[in-house]
Formats: structure tokens, C-alpha cells, sequence
């Protein structure tokens, strides 16, 4: 990606370092959260950014950068160590996918579903389950999709079609899941699926391998952003699943959706995060070289206001993220509100940032030469997916108003 031509002018580095420093916030991080944050953002401008273009373009899936960064302990961050995992806790790992976020949105999007779903298969799976999966998980030797969404049930979550007949040892399912990031490329499928009746308590969660019979996939989706994942439809057919493979009791499946998405809200609210991190360095940079009237852009004051509420809000955003991952590794009771309170701001704030900036680069930032656009691109869908905002809404007043 390039930047407008031009040098900088009447910058010091000391106003540069101040400014970077604000947005790399590691002021309250431990020593070794710091080392952390570094080793992230390390990664992501040496093995992310620099194809971060060619995976949007040619919609790759980058298998061997990933397992780089699982080398790192990126594969299952807060899976527990002795299955392979790194053992961190939630605030640890919101640091690490703000970073990694900066170098490319859509792959580290995906790796924090991947996360996700080792977590859930770590915090709900049995020892058998646990010891077969994780490990492979967490190297990232295979990889793992969530399969929650239904062509017919997004919002409505519980309501859910897809059916798992128990048959001797064997669960029948047939059905299909809708937007699956990684589907079909990807070899562990967390699967939410109906064993009882209606509603929240009659759906059981279900790990399907990939080759197993009656499991197909339907055509990769083209999509505005996220296009370094695959996403397709997961088609059950009389698919025959182990009932070995059931994580927890018949009919937990939906509370362990529910606190699968807890995190994966923090998760996804910390890669917006990077995007806005990014995309007020990027705007930040363009001001300094772009001219106009005979001056650059940063002498305007109305540009130079809106960079400082472009890195308040950020600077707010991460503050709120940090805490809800607090409250979350705590099981405190404001957990799931504050979860939600943090995708819900912050991802609409973040993708104001990221718009804003490329409004700030003028035509250029229309351009795919500039990568102020892909984080536009890559971020907007964050508000839909984890729970939709509106839910995130629905979710934060029904605990408003239920409270004693």
C-alpha cells in the first residue's frame, strides 16, 4: 500500500512517539502483557500486513501464516496448557488480536473464531475430547469453524432446524448452517444442532469431522470483506456423528453457543480495535504528507479535531473492551452486558474511525492501492456477526431492566 506523495513536515519524532503511544496503550499492561502486545504487533507488520492486499485480491487462505502465528501461541490463546493451549487469560487475548488486527482484519478474525471454538471443545469437552482435539488446534495443524447460523435462524437463534436423531451410538443430523467462516477448508466443525424439542433447551452441541459421510459444503461466498476466510454453507445429509463427539449433556448446546459468543464478542470488538488503531496511524500519516492550498492537510483545524476524536474514541473503545474481558475472566455478573456493551460500541465506533479515514484520504482512499479501504471493507460486517448490534441492544436493556 502507498501513501499520497510527499514528506513530512514540522514533525518530531517526539510527537510522532507520543502519538504512537497513545494508540499502542500499553500503559496499565503487565510487563509480560506487554511482551505479548509486542510479539503481536511484531507478527502482523512482518507476516500479515505486507499481504494483506494479495489475500483480500485472490481470496487466499493463509494455512502456513497462521500456523506461524500458532507457533507463537496464537492457536489457542486461552485453551488451557496441558491440551496445548497458552493458557492466557481474556484481557491477554484482546491485546493480541488488537495487534494482530492491524496487519490484516480478516485473517485474524478468523483466527479468534478458531479460538473460540478450541475453547469451547477445552472448557465443555471431556478428557478423551479434549486430548483428540485441541492439541491439533492449537497448532493450528487443523483448523475449526462455529456453526451456529441457520439460513432460516440468525438473530433468532434458538429457533434453529437443523436435527441430530439419536441412532444407536450414532447422531443422524440434517440440516444446513449458513455464513460458516472457513467452511469447507477447515477440519473441526463446532456444530449447534436440535436433540429435543423447541427452543433454547432442545439443542446440543456436536464436534463433525471433515470427510465424514453426509457432511457437504455449498459454494464460497463472495463477499465485500473478510475474503482471506472462506465462507460457505455446512450441509448435513443423514450425516452420522459419534455420540462420543457430544460436548457436555444433551440439551447444554445452546448455553455453550451463548458463552462461546461471550468472548468471541470480545474477540471480534478487539479486531475492530486493530482496524481503527490502524486506520488512525494511516489517516494520521496522510495528513502530514497530503497538501491542499498550499499547505498540508494537518495544518487544517477541522481535520486536526476529528484525528483527536478519531483517537479519543479509540482510546474509549479499548478501554471498554479491556474491561468487559476483565469482568468476563472473572465470571463477574455484569459479564455478559458488559460483553455486549463492548461489541456494540465498539464496533460501531470502530468502523466510524476506519470510514472517517478514508473520507480524510479523499479519492485515495477509494482506491485498493490504499489500505484504509480493506479495513473499511473488512470491519463493517463486524456489526452484524457475534450477535448483531441490535441483539447487543436487546441483550443490555432486558439486564437494565430485569435488575433488581
Amino acid at each position: 500500500y502507498q501513501l499520497a506523495p510527499g514528506g513530512l513536515r514540522g514533525v518530531t519524532v517526539l510527537h510522532i512517539s507520543i502519538f504512537n503511544s497513545l494508540l499502542t496503550a500499553a500503559h496499565g499492561l503487565s510487563d509480560e502483557q506487554r511482551e505479548f502486545q509486542k510479539v503481536a504487533f511484531d507478527f502482523a507488520a512482518n507476516e500479515m500486513a505486507p499481504y494483506m492486499a494479495e489475500w483480500d485480491h485472490k481470496e487466499i487462505f493463509p494455512v502456513e501464516t497462521m500456523r506461524k502465528a500458532a507457533q507463537l501461541g496464537f492457536g489457542g490463546i486461552y485453551v488451557q496448557p496441558e491440551v496445548g493451549g497458552s493458557g492466557l487469560s481474556r484481557l491477554d487475548t484482546s491485546v493480541i488480536f488488537e495487534a494482530l488486527s492491524t496487519g490484516c482484519v480478516s485473517t485474524t478474525a478468523y483466527i479468534s473464531i478458531h479460538n473460540m471454538c478450541a475453547w469451547m471443545i477445552d472448557t465443555f469437552g471431556n478428557t478423551e475430547q479434549r486430548e483428540k482435539y485441541c492439541p491439533d488446534l492449537c497448532s493450528m495443524e487443523k483448523f475449526a469453524s462455529y456453526c451456529l447460523t441457520e439460513p432460516g435462524s440468525g438473530s433468532d437463534a434458538a429457533s434453529l432446524l437443523t436435527t441430530a436423531q439419536l441412532k444407536g451410538d450414532h447422531y443422524i443430523l440434517n440440516g444446513s448452517k449458513a455464513f460458516i467462516s472457513g467452511g469447507g477448508d477447515t477440519d473441526v466443525y463446532v456444530v449447534m444442532c436440535r436433540t429435543g424439542g423447541k427452543g433454547a433447551k432442545g439443542i446440543s452441541c456436536l464436534v463433525v469431522e471433515k470427510g465424514t459421510p453426509g457432511l457437504s459444503f455449498g459454494k464460497k461466498e463472495k463477499k465485500v470483506g473478510w475474503n482471506s476466510q472462506p465462507t460457505r454453507a455446512v450441509i448435513f445429509e443423514d450425516c452420522a456423528v459419534p455420540v462420543a463427539n457430544r460436548l457436555g449433556e444433551e440439551g447444554q448446546g445452546f448455553t455453550i453457543a451463548m458463552k462461546g459468543l461471550n468472548g468471541g464478542r470480545i474477540n471480534i470488538a478487539s479486531c475492530s480495535l486493530g482496524a481503527a488503531h490502524a486506520c488512525v496511524q494511516l489517516a494520521r500519516d496522510h495528513l502530514l504528507v497530503r497538501k491542499q492550498f498550499g499547505e498540508t492537510l494537518s495544518n487544517n483545524q477541522y481535520l486536526q479535531f476529528r484525528l483527536a476524536e478519531m483517537a479519543t474514541k479509540l482510546v474509549a473503545s479499548r478501554l471498554l473492551v479491556r474491561e468487559a474481558a476483565t469482568a468476563l475472566q472473572e465470571n463477574r455478573p455484569d459479564a455478559v452486558s458488559l460483553c455486549s456493551m463492548a461489541k456494540l460500541f465498539v464496533t460501531d465506533e470502530c468502523f466510524n474511525i476506519c470510514n472517517q479515514a478514508l473520507q480524510m484520504h479523499g479519492g485515495y482512499g477509494y482506491l485498493k492501492d490504499y489500505a484504509v479501504q480493506q479495513f473499511v471493507r473488512d470491519i463493517r460486517v463486524h456489526q452484524i456477526l457475534e450477535g448483531t448490534n441490535e441483539v447487543m441492544r436487546m441483550i443490555i436493556s432486558r439486564s437494565l431492566l430485569t435488575e433488581s
